[in-house]
């Protein structure tokens, strides 16, 4: 018989003093980076097809033992999630939308045939490393706590007949400064034609490592050319946008109380990121008319020279809201409105920053208070 999804996981809580010392971890605090420091504990638990969900840990960070055949580095059978936790003024520690996230992850697994984690615990899981590895949160202005949660395939051997029998959950943190460090600035961007993120069909509305590695290529292409970031197409036509490397769009119209915003609309290609559905909400709640639609390589660039389209930004949990001030390509560049970040892109960026970091009121209920 198969075990249960949903049985009660209990989780075997081993904290350890940290070995990286007060004053060194406050200097790491103050210019973390993004990704290159990571926090005293992880998270781990197992699955098999016999025992289910079991031996849930915190435990100390450490290196993984992997056997040279195990199926997740032939076969790909991995994903992950991205999110926050941030300290608040009162020097508590939030999480941002942490249940969101628990359910994109699920549906990552269901596209991978691997297996659902209870959302109950995956949030558990989170809180447990935060609280662990409180002292780790940075306190500065956008700063923040990385949390990423992922699944691999741990069975043994080599063949495709069927998925692994057994994987591995894990959460590891990283404190993170801003994503594109020097500001808030511009980023160029390069149209990709001669490659693609994701075909109807595939994988591109999971966070699967396999469509990062993919878009390796036409980020370096994007370096070559000059440009912070690449922009990815529709498979079919090469036409319509789909979405940034790691980033969704969107596209602002008019300006002043005329103002709008329009995001590529998801169609199994594009990820449903947490910071877009936020901004979603938000926009509308402070005036600013949102929706989902189809924007073109022509609309873009006719519209930015017809002053229509007056800004674009660029969003995700690492780089929060980033403005998008220039573009290249094959068939010709072009600047968005005057290539300076625009009021509204500022205008959301500051109210999603103010709830995440406690400045602002959190009508929506979307920090999650740890400890």
């Amino acid at each position: 018989m198969t075990p249960s999804p949903h049985a009660e996981i209990t989780f075997d809580v081993r904290p350890s003093p940290s070995p990286v010392p007060r004053a060194d971890r406050e200097r790491v605090l103050e210019a973390p980076g993004f990704g290159q420091v990571f926090t005293d504990h992880m998270v781990t638990i197992r699955w098999t097809a016999e025992a289910g969900w079991h031996d849930a840990r915190v435990e100390p960070y450490g290196p993984l033992t992997l056997d040279p055949s195990t199926s997740v580095f032939h076969y790909a059978q991995e994903f992950f999630e991205g999110l926050k936790a941030y300290r608040q003024p009162d020097g508590s520690v939030a999480i941002f939308r942490p249940w969101a996230n628990a359910a994109r992850f699920n549906g990552s697994g269901r596209r991978l045939v691997m297996p659902e984690l209870p959302e109950e615990t995956f949030v558990r899981a989170l809180e447990l490393l935060v609280d662990a590895d409180r002292d780790w949160v940075p306190s500065a202005e956008d700063h923040s706590l990385y949390l990423r949660p992922f699944m691999i395939a741990t069975q043994r051997g080599i063949g495709i007949s069927k998925p692994s029998q057994s994987y591995l959950f894990l959460v590891i943190a990283s404190p993170a400064g801003p994503y594109f460090p020097g500001g808030i600035k511009p980023v160029t961007v390069w149209l990709s034609q001669d490659y693609i993120r994701a075909a109807p069909g595939g994988t591109g509305e999971t966070k699967c490592g396999g469509n990062y590695a993919a878009g390796f290529i036409g980020q370096l292409q994007a370096l070559e050319h000059g440009c912070d970031q690449v922009v990815w197409l529709d498979a079919t036509e090469r036409r319509w946008v789909e979405e940034m490397g790691g980033m969704n769009m969107f596209f602002v119209y008019g300006s002043g109380p005329e103002a709008r915003i329009v995001t590529p609309a998801l169609g199994g290609t594009t990820l449903a990121g947490i910071t877009r559905d936020s901004l979603l909400k938000l926009g509308p709640d402070h005036g600013i008319p949102a929706d989902e639609g189809r924007i073109s390589v022509d609309d873009w660039r006719d519209g930015c020279a017809s002053g229509e389209l007056t800004e674009v930004f660029a969003c995700g949990t690492a780089a929060a809201v980033t403005p998008v001030g220039a573009v290249k390509s094959v068939i010709g560049d072009w600047t968005v409105g005057n290539g300076e970040p625009g009021p509204v892109t500022l205008r959301l960026r500051d109210e999603l920053l103010g709830i995440q970091s406690g400045r602002r009121g959190d009508p929506y209920g979307w920090l999650h208070k740890v400890g």
